[in-house]
This record gives C-alpha cells, structure tokens and sequence, in this order.
C-alpha cells in the first residue's frame, strides 16, 4: 500500500523553473468537448473528449470521506476503499485489478478529507470493461468478516509505517488535531490507531451502505471517447443500481479561533521543522468569491518559484532554512487553511525561522507587492494550471474534484478571469485579515536522534490523503 500524493488538499502552489518568463496573455488550450448527463438514479456521468492519444482515464468518485466520519470509526472511509479490491459475487477478490492488468491498464485509488475516488487508465477500447467493474462493486460487495480481519491488519500496518514511525506524519497529524477544534478535518484520513483495532466489518457495511449509492457518485470520463457510447454504457451497467436515501448531513462549522495554539512533537529527524497555519475559507462561489483568488496568489508571492520571497530570504539571503515554502488550496468542502513552513538549517533554531517567517508576512502587509512581482506571480500560477490540463488523468480529477465539492467544473475560465484581475491591494488585504496571531497554528517538530540505520528525516510536511 501507497501514501497517495494526488493533489493534496493543503499542498503547496506547484513549482515552475525559475526565471521562467509567462506572458499575462497566456490562454488556455482549446476547449475540449465536455457533456454531461445524469441518470436517473442520480449518477452524474461527465465526460470530456481529449483525442490527442487513443487512452481513457475513468474515475468514480463518491462524496464521502473522513471529514462525513463519526467518532470511533475514524479511518472507516480509507478502510472501505481498500475492501472495496475484495470481491463481489461475479468478481472474486484481487479480480478486479488482474482484469484491468491484463487489460493493459492501470487503477488504483484514494481517500481525502472530501471524497474518495476510484480510477483506471486503459487504451480507449477497454473502457466499457472498467465501467462494468465498477458498477458491479457499487452495488454487490461482499464484506466478508474474514476479508475484513485480514484487511483492517493491513491499513494499521500502513498506519505505523506512514504515520507513526514518520516525523512528517506526526507533526502534521498533531498540527491538524490542534489546528481545528470541533470539525472532522481535525481527525486524520488514515484514522486513529485506537479506532482501527477496534473496528468491525459492520461499520465498514455500514459506511457503504450509507454512501456508495450512484445519487452520492460522479462518473468522469476523459479521453478518445465517443460522449454517446459513454452515455449508453453508464446507463447499461450503472442505470439499473437504485439511488438510496443519504444520511443527513448536518452543518460541521469550526468555532472561530480566539488565540494562537501552539504543538511541540517530539520524534526522531534530522533537522527540526516550524509550520504555521492559519484558518482561511474555501472557494464557495466562483463567481463572486474574491478572497480565495487573493490567497492563492498570496501562497505564489511566498513560495511558488525558485526566487519566491521565502526561498530567496530565508535560504538564500539569510541562510538560516534548507527550505521554505507556502500552501494554500481553495477547493474543499470544509474550512481552508493556509500554511508557511521551514526547516532551520544545522546551528540555527526554531525561534529564529519561526521569527524570520513572521518577518517576511509583516513585511508583506506592510510594503505590499510591486506590480512587477504580482505580474509575475500570476503568470506562474496561471501557467501552472494551463499546464496540467496535459494530463488527462488531471483533466478528469479536477471535474471530479470540483463536483465533489460543491462546485461548478464549467467555472474554470471564471477562475482563471479571476486570478488575473487579482490586484496588489487584494493580496496585502488577505494577508492583514486572515495571516493574524489569534487565528495562528504552530506546530514545531523537535528532532529526536535518529535510530542507527533508520533513513534520514524526509521532508514533505504538507500532505493528508491515503490510497491503497
């Protein structure tokens, strides 16, 4: 079993080489053909045409993920996905997979804080092959008690590996935990070690007979693919599956911080590491939503680039990180956050980064951004969207992923309309309003000696999905 490292809700704006010059009149690719169409059990079915090769990527995904979690069963919704490999009444355990191999295909999945998603890549021929799999498993489980004893073996096993023996893991685990105080986003994705040895194959029953039901799915397709036969295979092998009625969702709001927190995790590493996070919103409205555009823009001025302000003062100029970096993504269902991070390099402490972080934001809010630098910044991060619309899989992950949350895919050109009008100003605003001490997290990783022959601390703090 894998970490996944699909678009990780709290992941930092992607890097582009640095000195890159991208003119403000970039556009984006030709339009590809998209249609849209739900059945009516609920399942909405997108598809988007994309004939540059003759592949498919497929992707179920459900809107339930660790965030639609109760106490006590925290993990539940990662621990479904991995039973969701062994086996139905036609597709015996560890089929599903031997089919789309010798398919010569490819599949996997992953569970976030939001959704969970279920995704295959295959020559455009086989796609109707991987429709019928995954309708088979949306509706005919089987949870076996013995698969599941096997299984639930398995996910705690990825928990000690990933998260407990992982000083990255820790800190992020205990900075979420401090960092939100009611809402579930403050329980880990992977689960609670505690819950898992005291999970049942009932409560993963229960998990998907609450919320694998074609009304809670979205079906995208990308690819060389005929809109039409998409249509009528989903209607073929998914049309049949009755919707169920969901569980009440009840509003999940996060009190208002009213003072900074502060976590110290102690464990084996190289180096220390400081990150602070702040609460911020997400993207509720595409259209009229303002804040969102600025912040993101706000994470591209710090971080972003190899001569981002972080980079260039507190690794190059200053010499006091080994690295540096700013995350915020705006697609979520729950409550944003918004994050800087660094690690001191050897002789420097904590206190000094941490001070030198603080320092780089006030100066922010105090001298603004030149037009020059936001210029700049929004080529990168326009470019850097228009770029991984190349990857088919992206294409498909971005629609799924807005729909999950709530939002409208077709509002990409809104998005990027709006990210250019971002002015100076904005990005100073969102900086003074939400980058403050009473909304402040701090989580400090204080390096424990390394254990002989373990590997050196690695460093990738901002992270949280789990795939198998």
């Amino acid at each position: 079993m894998t970490h996944a490292s699909l678009m990780k809700r709290s992941s930092p704006v992607l890097r582009l080489l640095a000195g890159t010059a991208i003119s403000l009149a970039l556009t984006l690719p030709a339009r590809a053909e998209i249609a849209e169409q739900t059945l009516s059990n609920g399942l909405k079915v997108i598809v988007k045409t994309d004939r540059r090769a003759p592949v498919v990527v497929s992707q179920v995904w459900y809107r339930a993920g660790s965030m639609d979690e109760s106490y006590g069963t925290t993990g539940v919704a990662h621990v479904l996905e991995h039973m969701m490999f062994k086996g139905t009444r036609d597709v015996p355990a560890g089929e599903f997979s031997k089919r789309i191999a010798a398919a010569g295909g490819r599949e996997n999945a992953f569970t976030s804080r939001d959704h969970t998603a279920y995704f295959q890549t295959l020559q455009k021929d086989r796609l109707e092959l991987a429709l019928k799999l995954e309708a088979d498993r949306m509706a005919n489980l089987v949870l076996s008690a013995d698969e599941f004893a096997k299984e639930i073996n398995v996910v705690m096993e990825e928990r000690r590996m990933r998260t407990e023996d992982s000083a990255q893991a820790k800190l992020y685990e205990a900075m979420m935990a401090t960092a939100y105080q009611t809402h579930p986003y403050r329980h880990p994705v992977i689960g609670w070690m505690d819950d898992l040895k005291n999970m049942k194959v009932a409560d993963a029953r229960r998990w998907y007979e609450n919320w694998y039901s074609p009304n809670n799915a979205t079906l995208v397709i990308a690819g060389d693919v005929d809109p039409a036969q998409v249509f009528a295979w989903s209607q073929q092998y998914f049309g049949a599956i009755p919707s169920r009625a969901l569980p009440e969702r009840k509003p999940q709001q996060e009190p208002a911080q009213i003072g900074m927190k502060q976590v110290t995790v102690k464990a084996p590493a190289k180096l220390p590491v400081v990150a602070l996070v702040w609460q911020a919103p997400h993207l509720a409205d595409p259209a009229t939503d303002s804040d969102p555009y600025a912040l993101e823009i706000l994470a591209g001025v710090l971080d972003g680039h190899a001569s981002a302000r972080l980079n260039q003062s507190l690794v190059r100029e200053k010499q006091i990180a080994t690295e540096a970096s700013a995350g915020y993504d705006s697609i979520a269902r729950g409550p944003g956050m918004f994050s800087v991070d660094a690690s001191p390099v050897e002789g420097q402490t904590v206190g000094v980064v941490q001070a030198a972080l603080k320092e780089e934001i006030a100066r922010l809010i105090k001298d603004g951004v030149s037009d020059a630098e936001l210029n700049r910044v929004k080529a990168q991060v326009l470019a850097s969207q228009v770029y991984q619309q190349d990857s088919l899989f992206y294409q498909a992950m971005q629609i799924g992923e807005w729909t999950t949350a709530g939002l409208d895919y077709k509002a990409r050109d809104t998005r990027y309309a709006k990210l250019k009008a971002v002015t100076a100003e904005q990005v100073r605003d969102v900086a003074r309003k939400y980058l403050v001490d009473d909304q402040l997290t701090v989580a400090v990783l204080d390096p424990l000696p390394m254990p002989e022959g373990k590997p050196a601390f690695q460093r990738n703090l901002i992270g949280g999905g789990h795939g198998r």
